[in-house]
């Protein structure tokens, strides 16, 4: 019964997500805020949302080893699973914005941080202030860099509809309603099946959890290469690891400190910087192509066979 409830409530969770984010950048167009402001907020407050939601319940019920584990395995995930997938299955990518050069300092900087923060195997609620201040430097990066991008992102069926107060508030309260039970039962039934198997909550987290959470971004990037949009992935996938980091962990230790056992999660820990590493590699090489696919994958391989 416990799988049935996790499949659902993470359903429930990315669904409620998927509310909140439609019908916050439609009430965001009936005031008239401009298209770039919305996608700069809720692009990076979207990607996120289930994870932060996951993490978030977990820190209040004292799970530390979930919701930071929910965050390192989103980003192996998110740079492995993802955009290995888009850069085997894409045709030429030849990004128009100098992904290395503007964005590279993104996928490697949150990482440094993180490392840093956890060597006294806590991070506290100062450390969680640091990493919010973290997205609002990331957000004033966007608004300086990515202007005609972010618009781009905007959907243009709701810029159309009519605007409807009812609708809206309803479909918010179903988004947070889905969304915050779903992040409960999600960790509820996910530390049931970790006492189940016998195996400990740092391992349901960091596969169940995060594998979980990272669908949305999968689905989108999948979605982006069957219209030809393949590189547009990769700035989100940069995006929503700064968000992992700094949302979502900051969020989740503001509830309550996260402790982390370096000696325990080691190998997690070096399986996420070695695929920013490589993930930085791929920019600086533009390989866009099946062999930067086939170096992730490789990680991701390498991660699976060892955490199982």
């Amino acid at each position: 019964m416990d799988y049935i409830i996790f499949l659902v409530a993470m359903a429930a969770l990315i669904y409620g997500a998927d509310f909140i984010i439609k019908e916050s950048e439609r009430i965001a167009l009936h005031f008239k805020i401009s298209h770039f402001v919305i996608g700069a907020t809720l692009i990076a407050f979207g990607t996120s949302l289930p994870e932060m939601a996951a993490s978030m319940v977990a820190s209040y019920h004292g799970k530390s080893d979930m919701a930071v584990a929910n965050v390192v395995g989103s980003v192996i995930f998110n740079i492995t699973l993802v955009l290995g997938v888009v850069f085997m299955i894409a045709k030429a990518m030849k990004p128009e914005r100098d992904l290395f050069n503007i964005d590279s300092a993104w996928t490697i900087v949150p990482v440094v941080i993180f490392f840093v923060m956890i060597q006294d195997g806590e991070i506290g609620r100062f450390d969680g202030m640091l990493f919010l201040l973290m997205m609002v430097s990331y957000l004033l990066f966007l608004f300086n860099s990515s202007k005609e991008e972010l618009e781009g992102e905007i959907d243009e069926d709701l810029v159309r509809e009519k605007f409807n107060w009812g609708k809206s508030i309803a479909l918010l309260t179903v988004g947070f309603v889905l969304t915050i039970g779903g992040a409960n039962f999600v960790v509820e039934s996910g530390t049931n099946i970790a006492h189940a198997l016998g195996v400990s909550e740092w391992i349901i987290g960091l596969f169940l959890i995060s594998l979980g959470t990272s669908l949305p971004e999968l689905v989108v990037s999948l979605v982006a290469v069957k219209k030809g949009n393949a590189e547009m992935s990769i700035g989100n996938i940069i995006g929503s690891n700064v968000a992992n980091f700094s949302m979502v962990l900051g969020g989740a230790s503001l509830i309550n400190p996260l402790t982390v056992d370096l000696q325990a999660t080691s190998f997690d820990l070096f399986i996420m910087a070695a695929a920013s590493i490589t993930l930085l590699f791929v920019l600086a090489n533009k390989l866009y192509n099946k062999a930067g696919g086939i170096f992730l994958l490789t990680i991701l391989a390498l991660f699976i066979e060892h955490s199982l």
